[in-house]
């Protein structure tokens, strides 16, 4: 007797599909669309297995994805897709329309959906094997197919111009095999493999626009994009031939202009927040895995992480006075330190401790504006610390950096040295290659910690201090793989100088996107090597940035909240050029539902 009945699987095996379908990287899509549905074939480098997202073309209200997660040969999917033609023949066939190097996202206004897909891309870095991509081109697609009816709404013209405005092509960039959300350390301590993935949500500038189509981050269809600055370079030390790479990664949370963004919200977010992350490996090394090192079998790459972010104040501007520098207000007073509290417990559960905070704002001014800031940020330090064990206590650092540079007999440079020093050997760095080439005091190769510099605008000060802390990192680094014979690195040397660009231009990305021009005082304002010509430069990007904050950053600012989902567009509540203020939109916290926190004991990571 013939038994005819379908083998169902079980749920190992489903699971098992499941589990294989997300480990598949896919790195080439093409889109086909026929009357009522988009097939989106995705398929890996060698085109050997492919999967299909189907998304139904037919309800312009609703975003229907089915994820098949069958992984198909490409004798199969040419069956498929003569099936699909076959079958749709009577209403237009099936038709090829764009090939493309994967999905950014989906996003709603006020009519039907739309797909935002990335159609050109360039290689910027390659670490341990893995490429690193920037997205040099995108395109915007109406889901909805043709003769679907659905209402007008005569302001989605409108918010489709403002979400234009978020330009992708500049400093965003994805990849397919490593997880560019975290840092090196974080990804060379879990299990290799796409599926390991723990994404840094809070670096995942599409986290929304993901978010709306897919309902795991874990799928592969998923490609997170990190909005900041990536640069590699080569250089050659003593016949060594060495990668340095640098990674700023912008935080999604309380992001915005600079004048619009200041200080702190509800939930501990900064404005400017941005990791960046300074990674140095020999060149001859181009696998994580090969030769065998310190953890397991990875070799010897190292990684050294800083932070920058607002004061975590409750504090602004007011910019309606015109005025190049407006003056600076506190908002709300909070004895308790309640923002600065979450913000300080979230630093600790990301980096450990302890946190050095590097506080660059004046100290000495006619009228008081950044010593207002001065005063509070230090009480904020002094008040949580008593809430914290001595072994873990903010260690806080505060020097007029401003007035230094301007008094002829103060060493800029030197004392940032000093303050270089005492950071790598209190918070370490990430070396996975052997122990016996590490620093003695550093036996763990890990980083525990980590600085966090501000100014008041965490630009150019901010940027200088960075530089001087990655250089005395860069030497400690080039020591523990062997290429040096003592952890340092005079300036003017081709390594310095070399860092110097790198860093200039991650200040340079670093302040265009928060302040609307590029740096205003460089690493040679601070050494006091400048040229009489360039203060003419710096007049002329003070003035840029002047022009920017005043006419141009609240246009950027409503791009920025409509494309990370701070703002979402519905017919029952105000259009979102018409609001008066987003404070609303940022600080989403309801005080009734929030956790009791005891104004003792701040900190939720013990």
């Amino acid at each position: 007797m013939t038994n005819n009945q379908t083998n169902i699987p079980n749920n190992n095996e489903q699971k098992n599909v499941k589990s294989e379908s997300e480990a598949l990287v896919l790195n080439k899509f093409s889109l086909y669309e026929t009357k009522t549905r988009f097939y989106i074939l995705g398929t890996n480098q060698n085109e050997e297995k492919y999967r299909v997202l189907k998304i139904d073309r037919t309800v312009p209200e609703e975003l229907i994805i089915t994820d098949d997660d069958v992984i198909y040969s490409k004798q199969e999917i040419i069956q498929l897709l003569a099936m699909i033609e076959d079958g749709n023949k009577i209403s237009g066939g099936l038709h090829r329309i764009a090939r493309f190097f994967g999905i950014i996202g989906f996003i709603k206004f006020l009519e039907g959906y739309y797909m935002i897909i990335i159609t050109k891309r360039s290689a910027v870095a390659l670490l341990g094997g893995h490429y690193i991509y920037h997205i040099d081109d995108t395109l915007l697609i109406s889901i909805p197919g043709q003769g679907v009816k659905f209402d007008k709404k005569q302001n989605e013209a409108k918010y489709l111009q403002i979400f234009s405005q978020v330009d992708l092509t500049k400093n965003c960039y994805f990849s397919y095999t490593y997880d560019i959300t975290c840092s090196l350390q974080h990804n060379l301590s879990r299990k290799p493999g796409r599926q390991n993935f723990l994404q840094n949500e809070m670096f995942i500038w599409n986290h929304y626009l993901l978010k709306n189509g897919f309902k795991s981050f874990k799928s592969s269809w998923v490609l997170p994009i990190i909005h900041g600055f990536v640069d590699q370079s080569k250089i050659s030390i003593y016949g060594h031939i060495v990668n340095v790479t640098l990674i700023a990664r912008r935080s999604r949370h309380f992001a915005g202009a600079r004048f619009l963004k200041r200080g702190v919200n509800d939930e501990g977010y900064v404005a400017n927040d941005v990791e960046t992350e300074q990674i140095v490996h020999d060149a001859k090394t181009t696998s994580f895995y090969l030769p065998p090192g310190r953890y397991g079998n990875k070799p010897a790459f190292t990684s050294f992480l800083q932070h920058r972010g607002s004061i975590p104040l409750y504090w602004s501007q007011d910019t309606s006075t015109m005025a190049p520098k407006p003056p600076i207000h506190i908002n709300v007073v909070d004895p308790y330190y309640s923002a600065a509290a979450l913000h300080f417990d979230n630093m600790f559960k990301r980096y450990g401790f302890p946190i050095i905070v590097l506080n660059l704002v004046k100290t000495k001014e006619k009228t008081k504006r950044e010593s207002i800031l001065l005063d509070e940020f230090t009480q904020a330090v002094s008040y949580l610390n008593q809430t914290l064990p001595q072994s873990k206590q903010i260690k806080y650092i505060a020097w007029d950096m401003a007035r230094a540079s301007k008094s002829e007999d103060q060493d800029v440079i030197g004392v940032l040295e000093d303050i270089a020093e005492y950071v790598i050997n209190t918070t370490g760095f990430f070396h996975s290659g052997a122990e016996s080439t590490i620093n003695a005091m550093r036996k763990s190769g890990r980083q525990t910690g980590v600085v966090r510099t501000n100014c008041v605008d965490c630009l150019d000060r901010t940027n200088a201090a960075q530089f001087v802390i990655g250089k005395c990192a860069l030497a400690h680094q080039l020591y523990a793989l062997g290429i040096l014979t003592h952890p340092s690195l005079p300036f003017d040397t081709d390594a310095v100088n070399l860092l110097n660009a790198m860093y200039h231009d991650h200040g340079d990305t670093i302040a265009l996107q928060y302040g609307g021009s590029h740096l205003v005082n460089t690493m040679e304002t601070y050494r006091k090597i400048a040229p009489w010509t360039s203060h003419s430069r710096d007049m002329i990007e003070s003035i840029r940035r002047y022009y920017s904050n005043s006419f141009t950053d609240a246009e950027k600012q409503n791009a920025i909240n409509l494309f990370l989902g701070n703002y979402i567009p519905s017919d029952d509540q105000p259009l979102l050029w018409e609001l008066t203020t987003d404070h609303h939109l940022h600080n989403k916290v309801n005080q009734i539902m929030k956790p009791l926190r005891s104004y003792i004991f701040h900190f939720f990571f013990f």
